[in-house]
């Protein structure tokens, strides 16, 4: 969820957008496990920023289809443990445009209380794991979620340093709008550097084309068509590859939230996303 239209509970209770965290490069390791019905991790977090960025890959077969050897990051909103630690997640972190902001929120959650930090992080994970089955390099900028951060400055230096073909972010939003549903794509306009302008534009467009032939309706409520040109997202603004966000749905829409609750409907979302960052790639 991203800062325009999320009901935020306020952080000094236990429970919009991106990216915390150590500098450095991005280390390759074995991609995080399958994804199970539940979208919580066993790895637990002892201090602020610990949300390491992991990465998966795997070797193409000499028939490989041309998507290998790609390297896309995919970057799940919000984290677990942010409510606990308001100090590191009010810090304001540099988020382009000369501007700064909070370092990262806790996002939104559905009206029976399932957190958008769990949403996109069991998303994520499965879209990681259909992309490394096609010989990706998948990295993430966080590997649990029960840990802080990282903020969203951090987040865009992930994307940068891994080189990626794609960064793709993963939200789910919170407005309290009457009858407000559908999912929109969010990119960094205007463009503050080559990979924000055609080729981010044609990722973003991929991804709203994709989810809606697979059957998901676009934003009644915010954007166009799906779409919607952002000049405040720091992850996006920050970003020097091709990035785009995804707000996938209204949380607080009954239909939606339980789509996103349950399994199936998260494979869903993860499907829809992966086949489009395919089909970016190919293209």
């Amino acid at each position: 969820m991203v800062a325009v239209r999320r009901a935020t509970a306020p952080l000094l209770l236990a429970g919009a957008l991106l990216l915390t965290g150590c500098s450095g490069d991005v280390p390759a390791a074995p991609p995080p496990p399958p994804p199970s019905s539940s979208s919580s991790s066993s790895s637990s977090s002892s201090s602020a920023p610990v949300a390491t960025p992991t990465s998966a890959s795997s070797s193409p077969s000499p028939s490989a289809p041309p998507v290998a050897a790609k390297v896309v990051v995919l970057d799940p909103g919000h984290n677990g443990g942010n409510a606990a630690h308001p100090a590191e997640i009010n810090r304001l972190v540099p988020s382009g445009r000369g501007q700064t902001k909070p370092c990262n929120t806790t996002g939104t959650a559905t009206n029976a209380g399932y957190p958008e930090h769990a949403f996109t992080f069991d998303v994520a994970r499965r879209i990681g794991e259909a992309l490394a089955a096609k010989g990706i390099r998948v990295v993430y900028t966080r590997q649990n979620d029960t840990g802080v951060g990282p903020c969203v400055d951090r987040r865009a230096a992930i994307g940068n340093e891994a080189g990626a073909n794609a960064v793709v972010s993963i939200h789910a939003d919170g407005s309290t709008a009457a009858g407000a549903n559908g999912f929109h794509v969010a990119y960094s306009s205007p463009p503050l550097n080559a990979a924000q302008g055609a080729p981010s534009l044609r990722l973003a467009q991929t991804l709203r084309d994709t989810m809606r032939s697979g059957g998901f309706s676009v934003s009644n409520y915010i954007g166009g068509g799906g779409l919607s040109a952002r000049s405040d997202l720091g992850g996006l603004n920050l970003s020097t590859r091709p990035a785009a966000l995804v707000e996938c749905g209204n949380m607080r829409n009954p239909a939606e939230a339980a789509r996103m609750t349950s399994a199936e409907g998260r494979q869903s979302y993860a499907s829809a996303i992966a086949a489009a960052i395919e089909a970016y790639l190919a293209g």
